[in-house]
């Protein structure tokens, strides 16, 4: 039985150089991402934190809605930048490397989606800031980007990070001075985006790969192949004709059997003896 076999699942790209040629735009995206982040601490560092008090998302406030864009950007201390750059990089590199556009769309998700967790969950008389809930965006999407685009080697990627940075899975949990609302508000925009941006053109591509593949594939009908029910063949004795065995139909029909052992006769004689 002639079968063709679909490659749902992939552990490589159609055209490795626009892959090579997506990482490399990656790789200057989180580098001038980083870049951004440390120059504008810098100022915030010169100004005694002043912006991450005056630009930070304070909870309930309505006044404070628009500043889910910039509270990413600013920190309050060396040590929250420096644990925030290496993940932030490492998630975003990542969650890029396959569509620099698609990272942008995945990056105002997460922003939002962190931000408004925070705003409405945060304790009030408190500012947020920080890109952890941006980083929790990123790692969100890579551990199930693989599952929607696919792609097996996306997949190892992302079991992978979740094994090796499973420790930051704690700062999920409620703590005092942690913005775990804003961690879990990217996590969940970050999954959402797996769904959203997903690689719509390689699954309308198998899809179609696969309609060809089923179009070509022969049936059971034309080549014979495969178990089929059948009424069976009247056993003809050896040297035989194929005129020879339609004799006994004739004769029946003909009504050359009588007597009382006629159905008999007419038995004996189908089966050749």
């Amino acid at each position: 039985m002639s079968s063709s076999k679909h490659r749902a699942w992939t552990l490589s790209t159609d055209d490795a150089a626009s892959l090579i040629a997506e990482a490399r735009k990656a790789l200057f995206v989180m580098v001038g991402f980083l870049a951004i982040l440390w120059i504008v601490q810098l100022v915030n560092f010169a100004y005694g934190y002043h912006l991450s008090m005056a630009y930070g998302i304070v909870p309930h406030d309505v006044h404070s809605l628009p500043y889910l864009l910039t509270a990413p950007f600013l920190h309050v201390s060396w040590t929250h930048i420096e644990s925030n750059s290496g993940p932030l990089f490492i998630f975003g590199f990542l969650a890029a490397y396959r569509g620099v556009k698609r990272f942008l769309g995945l990056t105002v998700l997460v922003i939002v989606t962190s931000g408004m967790a925070a705003w409405i969950f945060g304790a009030t008389g408190t500012v947020g800031v920080g890109a952890s809930g941006v980083v929790f965006g990123y790692l969100g999407y890579v551990l199930v980007k693989g599952f929607f685009d696919r792609h097996g080697i996306d997949i190892m990627i992302g079991a992978v990070m979740a094994l090796c940075f499973a420790y930051q899975f704690t700062v999920l949990l409620p703590q005092a001075g942690i913005g775990w609302q804003d961690h879990i508000g990217g996590l969940v925009g970050g999954l959402a985006g797996g769904w959203i941006f997903r690689d719509r053109a390689a699954a309308a591509a198998r899809s179609k790969a696969r309609a060809v593949a089923a179009a070509k594939t022969p049936s059971l009908a034309s080549t014979g192949a495969g178990t089929t029910s059948t009424l069976p063949a009247r056993v003809v004795p050896a040297g035989a004709s194929a005129g020879s065995a339609a004799a006994p139909q004739q004769e029946r029909n003909t009504g050359m059997y009588s007597g009382p052992r006629a159905d008999l006769h007419r038995e004996l004689d189908d089966l050749g003896l």
